[in-house]
């Protein structure tokens, strides 16, 4: 058995994940997973920071120092709270679990003044590897939704040798300039409302002046069966007070629809992204049965996704943020 499949085995052994992906492991890997209420934990460990790349990222980190790492990446507009959960669950079993903030996120800041406050997709991937090196770390199993999602996916497509394997909410999310020229039919433009919202300098002033209350909004659209309360909105809206956020959350959805431009050192990625590429890292997606935000039908990607591969849809009304609102579920796939 290789050393690869060794790594990418299920938490839960003998579940029909298991049994669909062919994965197979050592039995002090295949410790059950421990039930947990959502909500169970508000805090994760003390934040650190590093230098990677253009960013000093702050994290979390916890579980053996020698355990397999899972790199858990949040989207817009959460943070790493979204996984206060699942952590535990991953240290439980012998993981070790890294929650970075996104540029433009928390703790996380750029080293120069001078740099760019760009929000492209693949700039956002490559401060994970850059990350990754700066930990020294050669590969991870990634696991992300929304921003993270996408982010998994560019990686996973572009630097397969650092993926041992992924968990992807939503699915396939890799995009480009091109396919965001393309108009779509109107009901699905206007469940992007924000993005045209983002597209102008009102926009702009607007989420920079509330940008609390937009994140509330996004958040009771998006998962619209989730009941949170007001400590766990206000502990992951803190992360959007960085003083790059607005720059970065315009810049991301202007580049989406060919408004705004990026560094020219990533557009041979960009070229590769454009071709929607197959990605080979062994994948389980998911997707909530109450997901109010945009996302496209799992039929779309299947194809998408060459190595061992399932789907899975978890009910219950489960929005948006997956793994905040189902954490045993994020967790217990069958395929970390």
């Amino acid at each position: 058995m290789s050393q690869l499949r060794r790594r990418f085995l299920g938490l839960a052994a003998g579940t029909i994940a298991v049994a669909k992906l062919g994965i197979v492991g050592s039995a002090s890997a295949q410790a059950q997973v421990p039930a947990v209420k959502p909500g169970t934990n508000t805090s994760l460990d003390p934040l650190r920071q590093i230098d990677a790349g253009v960013l000093n990222v702050g994290y979390t980190e916890a579980g053996p120092a020698g355990g397999r790492v899972v790199i858990l990446l949040h989207g817009w507009p959460y943070d790493i709270h979204s996984y206060a959960d699942v952590v535990p669950l991953l240290v439980s079993t012998g993981y070790r679990v890294i929650v970075p903030y996104l540029r433009g996120y928390g703790t996380t800041l750029f080293r120069s003044r001078e740099a760019s406050r760009s929000g492209r997709p693949v700039a956002v991937a490559a401060d994970i590897v850059a990350l990754m090196d700066a930990l020294q770390i050669e590969k991870a199993i990634l696991g992300g939704y929304d921003w993270g999602a996408r982010t998994a996916n560019i990686m996973a497509a572009l630097w397969p040798e650092r993926c041992t394997a992924m968990v992807s909410v939503s699915g396939y999310l890799i995009g480009s300039q091109q396919a965001g020229r393309m108009p779509l039919p109107p009901k699905a433009e206007l469940e992007w409302w924000y993005q045209f919202y983002f597209a102008t300098e009102r926009g702009r002033a607007g989420y920079d002046k509330y940008r609390h209350d937009f994140a509330k909004l996004i958040w009771q659209i998006a998962s619209p069966q989730w009941h949170f309360d007001d400590a766990t909105f206000e502990r992951s809206a803190a992360a959007l007070d960085n003083p790059d956020h607005v720059d970065i959350v315009i810049h991301n959805y202007r580049w989406r629809l060919g408004l705004a431009e990026g560094e020219t050192k990533f557009d041979e990625f960009e070229k590769r992204l454009a071709q929607a590429p197959v990605i080979s890292v062994p994948t389980m997606t998911m997707e909530g049965d109450a997901n109010g935000a945009p996302h496209p039908d799992a039929s779309a990607y299947a194809k998408k996704f060459s190595g061992r591969y399932e789907h899975r849809l978890i009910s219950g009304g489960i929005g948006h943020n997956l793994p905040q609102e189902a954490p045993q579920a994020f967790v217990d796939v069958g395929s970390w």
